[in-house]
């Protein structure tokens, strides 16, 4: 055999083994291919509505795994992410890889609109069957919705533990809590309209839990982060569906903040992620959603106080949080009943009940 020859028949007998480095344990084999083009591509591009702070960790733990594949996350809330996803498909000119946002329903909107490319991800058996949506969309935390107040300012024996504790504390101290009270604003806030739904019709008590706060003259913010300003400033003592895991985290940073979560029924809502059909860096997308879903995403994500979907990683996870709040965790299933108030005429339904039970 020719020198060269024999060369090239080594190369080609070793070429397996070096393709497959890299490749995580239990994913197919061609999977080398998606690691090989998404380094070609080199970028990957998120639309996003979660904390920096949360963000971050997951994008650097993406680029260890993968150096060389630049990530680029634009910060645009919920619906500001809805918003630009579908303008940017009727024009045809798709800038996100993948969208990421707490906003479970308007995320299934944009399935149905046909703005996620579909892709079986390897680790989708991992995922509890409630997780995922036909390959479209996916979940990759569980949170639960929270109290936060201000230990200094509200009284520790107030503190509700259910959602009827809630509304009598609203309502036996009606005077002392006028306009102290604050939740989200279902109008600007596509979290803030999901959480709402979701309890609408999981509860019976939605409409006199409005009706309690609005008597109260509670007020409405876009985002967590404004009514933790407000409670920690003392303008407002008590703020209910909060982001559970932005809650626990500032309570560990300021001392003045305490958490709650009710045991009898705690709402979650999922960040889902999909891959935008017409992805400018297709196989970075592949790579960058496998890397979320996997047990070191999801364990970068549980680090910074964000559980994970997965009940198999870290210690704080769906198994550990539901026994947190004494087996009363709520999981919101991604599947097609997200858009159950998405219907022009339901949601202008749901707004007009709203100010009603509002008093305004």
């Amino acid at each position: 055999m020719k020198r060269r020859s024999f060369l090239a028949a080594i190369a080609l007998a070793f070429a397996p083994a070096v393709m497959a480095q890299g490749v995580p344990a239990g994913y197919p084999a061609d999977y080398a291919k998606v690691i090989a083009d998404a380094k070609k591509e080199g970028k990957v591009v998120i639309y996003t509505s979660t904390d920096s702070k949360q963000a971050q960790a997951l994008m650097d733990g993406f680029k260890a795994a993968y150096p060389g594949i630049a990530v680029e996350v634009n910060d645009l809330g919920t619906n500001g992410t809805y918003n630009r996803v579908l303008s940017e498909g009727a024009a045809k000119q798709v800038g996100s890889d993948i969208v990421w946002t707490s906003a479970m329903d308007l995320q299934m909107v944009l399935v149905e609109k046909g703005l996620a490319e579909a892709y079986k991800s390897p680790e989708a058996k991992n995922l509890p069957a409630w997780a995922h949506y036909k390959d479209t969309l996916y979940g990759t935390t569980i949170e639960p919705s929270a109290i936060l107040y201000n230990k200094k300012l509200f009284p520790a024996d107030w503190v509700p533990s259910s959602r009827a504790g809630l509304i009598k504390v609203l309502k036996d101290h009606k005077d002392q809590l006028k306009g102290k009270v604050a939740t989200f604003d279902p109008e600007k806030s596509g979290t803030g309209f999901f959480f709402s739904t979701a309890d609408l019709r999981h509860t019976k008590d939605f409409w006199d839990l409005v009706s309690a706060f609005g008597a109260a003259d509670g007020k409405v913010y876009g985002s967590s982060g404004a009514m933790k300003e407000k409670v920690v400033s003392g303008e407002h003592v008590m703020a209910f569906n909060v982001i559970g895991s932005y809650a626990l985290e500032w309570a560990k940073e300021n001392p003045n903040l305490g958490v709650a979560l009710k045991t009898d029924y705690t709402s979650t809502f999922s960040r889902v992620a999909q891959i935008s059909k017409g992805a400018p860096h297709p196989n970075a997308a592949k790579l960058f959603l496998d890397f979320m879903l996997s047990d070191k995403g999801q364990k970068v994500l549980a680090d910074k106080g964000v559980p994970s979907i997965r009940g198999d990683v870290g210690t704080l996870n769906v198994a550990t949080l539901n026994q947190a709040v004494g087996g009363g965790l709520k999981p919101t299933a991604v599947d097609d009943h997200l858009t159950d108030y998405m219907e022009p005429k339901k949601r202008a339904e749901f707004f007009q009940q709203w100010k009603k039970a509002l008093g305004r």
